[in-house]
């Protein structure tokens, strides 16, 4: 995750990305939600738009490269330490994009790489922000995805 305690909040962006019936997700290898399947994403660099961000974040954990189709939406995503101080808080921007090219081939922070239909989303452990994306892509409903 990196940059503990920073003092202010960070920028990240996240893609859910969709062909068909399918979404694409990543295994998360690192701490925290290691071993949840999410979308891919990350931190934005100091002289990067957000969608510069996402491209290269999205191509780095994945292999592909996507068009940006629109914006969805935004979370906090805010981690005390146990005195209750902020050690992270990221301001996550999350997109819908299609694929656009390149091979679907994992590397930085995903353990796996894969398409999954959504049919069969319900048996992996997904991260909140999959359940969050897709209702606001209106492709499915979720109760806490205001």
């Amino acid at each position: 995750m990196g940059r503990a305690y920073a003092g202010y909040p960070m920028p990240s962006c996240h893609a859910l990305i969709m062909d068909g019936q399918q979404v694409l997700l990543v295994l998360r290898a690192n701490p925290p939600l290691r071993g949840y399947w999410g979308l891919p994403g990350g931190r934005v660099e100091l002289g990067e738009t957000v969608e510069q961000a996402l491209l290269r974040e999205v191509r780095e954990e994945t292999g592909l490269d996507v068009t940006i189709e629109r914006y969805l939406g935004y979370r906090d995503a805010i981690d005390r330490d146990e005195s209750g101080r902020v050690r992270y808080h990221y301001v996550v921007q999350y997109f819908l994009a299609r694929p656009a090219g390149g091979a679907l081939t994992p590397s930085d922070d995903a353990a796996e790489a894969r398409w999954v239909p959504l049919a069969e989303l319900s048996g992996l452990p997904v991260t909140d922000a999959v359940e969050w994306c897709l209702a606001w892509a209106g492709v499915r409903s979720c109760r806490d995805a205001g």
